[in-house]
């Protein structure tokens, strides 16, 4: 009678195509700094030098009652993307990058589209309202599963943020970003535009918070208002001068750090500022 040997064991796999291991509690550092190397990467790769970044609700729909904020975020997407494709660079300047779902990130990355142009979306994975629009250059479209993470690829690439109307997401991105420039973390700055004011002077008042101290006065000048894509394209066109920048290899841009302890005076507010 013969008889066949056993199949030889196979052995654990490697802890990086485990599956089980990396969807498990001590897996999720690799899952965090997957999410930061897996975008550098294909920026690097797609000479993605700088963005700019469209916020505004996921709610807004071509057709419903705030439908001509979709229309207008649509066209001013054209109108950079447009620009951007013209510019004479070697690196991929000013791309449109939005959160990749639907509302007026979908009809920013529609816009960029409709111009000829790549366009970006850093899409995260929610219950409802966020899906990948079918607007995004295939290159370029990512999936985050940490909000922190999204937020770190949309501050440091992007040279300017438009923000459209919209709710708790859409205030918390703005903030966020207004915060790193206000307190000059970012070694680039980035300019923020609001569109739409009449919805952001109800919903915010900047000028209160200056005059309550809570900001200063000076922080005001770090938001422009505006009301129409020709505004817009017109601020962005002003404060961005790419032709006054070196076209060097894309770059990421760095967080900026004090090099010593503040003294004793200039901690309790005597110093120099």
């Amino acid at each position: 009678m013969t008889t066949t040997s056993p199949p030889p064991a196979k052995g654990a796999p490697l802890a990086y195509r485990n599956p089980a291991f990396l969807e498990s509690t001590d897996g999720r550092p690799i899952r965090i700094v997957s999410e930061y190397l897996q975008p550098l990467s294909a920026f690097r790769r797609q000479h993605v030098r700088d963005t700019i970044v469209f916020f505004g609700s996921a709610r807004i729909s071509e057709t419903g009652p705030l439908g001509e904020y979709y229309a207008q975020a649509r066209e001013l997407a054209r109108l950079v993307t447009e620009w951007s494709i013209g510019l004479d660079k070697r690196s991929c300047r000013y791309l449109v990058c939005t959160g990749g779902g639907p509302g007026i990130m979908e009809a920013a990355n529609r816009g960029a589209q409709e111009a000829g142009g790549r366009t970006i979306g850093l899409n995260i994975g929610l219950p409802h309202e966020q899906r990948p629009n079918p607007y995004i250059t295939k290159e370029l479209a990512f999936e985050f599963r940490y909000f922190f993470m999204r937020k770190l690829w949309f501050a440091y690439l992007a040279r300017a943020i438009v923000v459209f109307p919209g709710g708790f997401g859409t205030l918390d991105e703005l903030f966020e970003l207004l915060t790193l420039s206000q307190t000059g973390k970012l070694d680039r700055p980035i300019m923020v535009l609001l569109y739409g004011s009449r919805f952001w002077n109800e919903i915010v008042s900047f000028e209160a918070l200056a005059r309550h101290g809570m900001i200063a006065g000076s922080d005001l000048e770090l938001v422009n208002f505006v009301d129409s894509p020709e505004q817009a394209f017109g601020v962005l066109r002003k404060l961005l001068r790419p032709q006054d920048e070196p076209d060097t290899d894309p770059a990421i841009a760095g967080s900026v750090t004090c090099d010593k302890a503040p003294s004793a005076a200039e901690a309790s507010g005597g110093g120099a500022p």
